[in-house]
Order: C-alpha cells, then sequence, then structure tokens
C-alpha cells in the first residue's frame, strides 16, 4: 500500500473522526470537513446519549483516542424493570445483569473538541465549512476515496433509502434527553436502569461524564400520540426539567425518588426530537458522477432504544479502516464502497434487527424471554452483554422456537450463561 493516498471525510463526530485518526496511523493523508468549530461544538447542545459499550471502546483504545478513561463514571450492568400495569408505584417485573466489562458515556461536547485537536496534531487537515455538493464535488475530484459521516438536505439525498431494510418511514418514538447533576446513585453498582412501560414508551437513565463532571443521562422513548410524546409545547431548559420529572412522578416512581434534587448540568443539556429509522443504500453518486461513500448514522440510523448509536458509529469506523487497508493499492471503486458496507452491514443487521423489534409491541416469545430473565441470572447477563455484542441475542431472541429451545436448556440447567 502507498502511503499517500489521499481520503476526504465529511462529518467529524464519532465514526469520522475515530476513522480519520486510524487512517492517520496507516499514513494515508486525511482531510475532515466539519461544519462546526471546536467551541461550537463544546457550547452547543447535547448531540447524544452515547453510552458506548466495551467492543466500541476497544476501538477507540486501539487508535488512542480513549481519554477519558480515568475520569468518567463507568456502567456496571443493565437493570431492566417493568412498572404494574394493576398496581400504581409497584414492578411487575426486575432484573439485574452484569457487565463483563464496564460502559462509559462521554458527552461528544467533551469528546469530540479534543479528538479534532488530536486529529491535528497526528497531522490531519481539518476544514470547517458547512458543506453542499459543490465542496463534496471539489473533495471527490481531489481525493482517491471520500466518505460521508454527516450531511442532510441535498447530501443526505445522494443516499438512497434501502425499503427492504428500512421497515419504518416514519419515527417510531418521541425522544427527549435531560443531562442533571444530583441524581440519587443506584445501590450497589451502577446501570442502564432500563423501564419499559407497555403501550406508553421507555426511559433509560445511565452515569456519564459531562463538561461539568460526572452527570447523569435521562433518556426518554414516548410512543407517538401517547402520554409521553409531551415535548412540541417544551418552551424552555426549566420546563424540559419539570417535564422530566412529570414523566418520572407519573410512570416511575422509583425513578422519580432518585430526582428529587437534579438540576440541569446546563441550559444546553437537553434535546427533544424525532426521527425514522432509517438505512440507505452505501454509495452515493454526485452530479458529476463521482461517487462517496456513506458511513455510520448518514446510512445506517437507528432508533436510540437499544443505546447502539455511538456502538454502531464506532463499529462502522473499524469496519471500513479494516476494509481500506485491505484494500491495498486497488481502486476505491463502487465495488469496493459496497463491499466495506456489506463488512459492516454483517454485524449491523443484527442491531437494526432487535432495534426495530423494541419499537414494536413485543411477540409472546420475547416477553417469555425478558420474564425469565428474572428467574435465570444466566439469562439476564447474556442479555445485558448482548447489548455489547447484539449478535450473540441471536437467533433465539428473534425466532420463536429458538427463543422456546433456549429457555428450556437454560430451565434443565443444560446451560451458562453463554456471554460472547
Amino acid at each position: 500500500m502507498t502511503g499517500t493516498r489521499k481520503i476526504t471525510i465529511l462529518g467529524g463526530g464519532q465514526a469520522g473522526l475515530q476513522l480519520a485518526c486510524g487512517l492517520l496511523q496507516n499514513g494515508f493523508d486525511v482531510t475532515v470537513i466539519q461544519n462546526r468549530t471546536k467551541d461550537d461544538i463544546r457550547n452547543g447542545k447535547v448531540m447524544s446519549s452515547q453510552c458506548m459499550f466495551d467492543a466500541a471502546l476497544q476501538n477507540e483504545r486501539d487508535v488512542g483516542l480513549n481519554f477519558w478513561e480515568k475520569e468518567c463514571p463507568t456502567v456496571d450492568s443493565i437493570n431492566f424493570v417493568v412498572p404494574s400495569p394493576e398496581v400504581p408505584g409497584e414492578k411487575a417485573l426486575e432484573w439485574n445483569g452484569k457487565l463483563e466489562r464496564p460502559a462509559m458515556s462521554v458527552d461528544q461536547r467533551v469528546k469530540i473538541p479534543v479528538w479534532m485537536d488530536e486529529f491535528e496534531r497526528r497531522g490531519g487537515k481539518l476544514r470547517i465549512v458547512d458543506a453542499g455538493i459543490a465542496e463534496l464535488e471539489e473533495a471527490a475530484a481531489s481525493s482517491d476515496l471520500t466518505i460521508v459521516a454527516a450531511g442532510k438536505g441535498d447530501i443526505a439525498k445522494l443516499f438512497e433509502r434501502d425499503a427492504e431494510k428500512s421497515p419504518f418511514d416514519k419515527p417510531q418514538r418521541a425522544l427527549a434527553l435531560t443531562y442533571v447533576h444530583g441524581m440519587k446513585p443506584r445501590p450497589d453498582h451502577s446501570a442502564v436502569n432500563f423501564n419499559l412501560i407497555p403501550t406508553v414508551g421507555e426511559y433509560f437513565v445511565f452515569p456519564a461524564l459531562t463538561n461539568s463532571g460526572a452527570c447523569d443521562i435521562m433518556v426518554f422513548e414516548g410512543i407517538p400520540g401517547g402520554p409521553m410524546d409531551c415535548w412540541k409545547d417544551v418552551t424552555s431548559p426549566a420546563e424540559h426539567l419539570a417535564r422530566s420529572k412529570w414523566i418520572l412522578d407519573t410512570f416511575l416512581p422509583w425513578e422519580a425518588d432518585r430526582c428529587r434534587s437534579v438540576e440541569l448540568t446546563d441550559a444546553n443539556g437537553i434535546l427533544a426530537g424525532a426521527f425514522p429509522p432509517t438505512v440507505r443504500k452505501p454509495v452515493g453518486k454526485l452530479p458529476s458522477g463521482k461517487i462517496v461513500l456513506g458511513l455510520a448514522d448518514a446510512v445506517c440510523l437507528n432508533d436510540p432504544i437499544t443505546g447502539q448509536g455511538s456502538n454502531n458509529a464506532s463499529k462502522a469506523a473499524q469496519a471500513y479502516l479494516d476494509a481500506i487497508l485491505a484494500q491495498g493499492d486497488k481502486p476505491f471503486d463502487a465495488a469496493f464502497m459496497q463491499a466495506a458496507f456489506d463488512r459492516y452491514w454483517a454485524y449491523a443487521q443484527f442491531v437494526v434487527g432487535w432495534t426495530n423489534a423494541l419499537l414494536q409491541p413485543p411477540p409472546p416469545h420475547v416477553l417469555n424471554i425478558m420474564g425469565s430473565a428474572q428467574a435465570f441470572p444466566a439469562l439476564a447477563k447474556r442479555i445485558a452483554n448482548g447489548f455489547d455484542n447484539p449478535p450473540d441475542l441471536f437467533p433465539w431472541f428473534a425466532v420463536p422456537e429458538e427463543a422456546e429451545r433456549y429457555l428450556g436448556r437454560l430451565a434443565s440447567g443444560a446451560v451458562e450463561a453463554q456471554v460472547a
């Protein structure tokens, strides 16, 4: 492989910068085009909840971008609760599964500006410009490979929606984030506390690191038209916090008890919105006929219900890095682009299938799995570690007969956790 091949990446987020730094390590000439400065990002609104599990964190370690491991609070388990439909304030189901290795969440307002500095320190070229088609044409004309890891409007339209892989054409949840200080810690050890409220939505919360230190991130997922789809009339950060607490007081009193003294980390520590989960075809054609390769959310956007967004971004960046290195001196043509995406999709198909399944009313075999985890700690642990390695949830999480077979073996003592 020649060391002078030039790659341009549009979008300096989790996937774009991780890939860019990995390429620099391997001798490529790399330019990242980003539409916001470091200060814009640092002082702007939160962008995501980004709880990253160990395999994704390892990808960061491998390219030397794991700068917060000593100060970031750890997430040590997954705690799953379903409230009782009959008795308000009671839990119908609860279990906890310990993670084999801890997860972590670093606010992207902390992470991305430091990564931008590191990218430049290593010799990468950073351009701050709100790029459109013209800038992308220019990049494609002067680069061996151009990758799109961000973009709206005309740039997003370059990548055709893949109807076979995208069952939804509208948002499946009304989403909101609330970053807070002052939450009462869980007893024993930390967790993603995942609360599933049938017919209403989901709430999960976990410790994280933000600009002002350790915090907790509250994530609300309201079924459209239901009582948790309640953010459109919120007009201030104080109202956003009050609405967050109202949801907990109304549906999850055990979570409300942890939040008596919470305050927002900052006025920008809130977000609300909605989007349809969408998979797109990875090769985009510019007006000139030149082609570009879509990466991460640009071509595979999941609902946050399974907490996989930043994990997917990290794993997509790693898959593309491996594909680029394996290509050697051969051209980065359409066949290469499709193969690079297929390498990622071999993993991501399981994430998409699992995430989309959780957005729909659970079928009986999934209810049976989630209920059985209360009786079988090995099952609770396996589901918890599935957040780090979603393919391990298949086929038994998706296929009723496989679920029945696996639960039968668990009941007979024939299998243990099988954490991959």
